[in-house]
């Protein structure tokens, strides 16, 4: 898995790269199959400060893209909503590329 992390109007410290792939391996823990992960954690100049820190995730995984967003007033908070959304996308995905139909049993004779 290729993860790409970058920051537009905000340096990305160590310690948010760590907390961000920390919980990014939730995503490789339900679905093994991704490719590529790329992060953008932005700072927006606006009046409401609820909604200024951003985070936003493209996911390549086997078969689709997948892309969510978030915004809080703190980063963390931003990037934890993040990782939510995805996990339940990835999840989502994973099901509908399982068969779900299932052979009836073979009686034996």
């Amino acid at each position: 898995m290729n993860l790409t992390i970058s920051g537009h109007h905000l340096d990305v410290t160590p310690a948010l790269r760590s907390y961000v792939t920390s919980k990014l391996d939730r995503i490789t823990r339900h679905f093994d199959q991704v490719v590529d992960v790329k992060v953008i954690l932005t700072v927006e100049k606006q009046k409401e400060k609820e909604r200024r820190q951003k985070a936003e995730c493209n996911i390549h995984v086997k078969g689709s893209d997948l892309f969510a967003e978030c915004s809080n007033a703190d980063l963390y908070a931003a990037v934890d909503e993040l990782v939510d959304k995805l996990d339940r996308q990835v999840v989502r995905h994973k099901d509908r590329l399982q068969d779900h139909h299932h052979e009836a049993p073979k009686r034996v004779m």
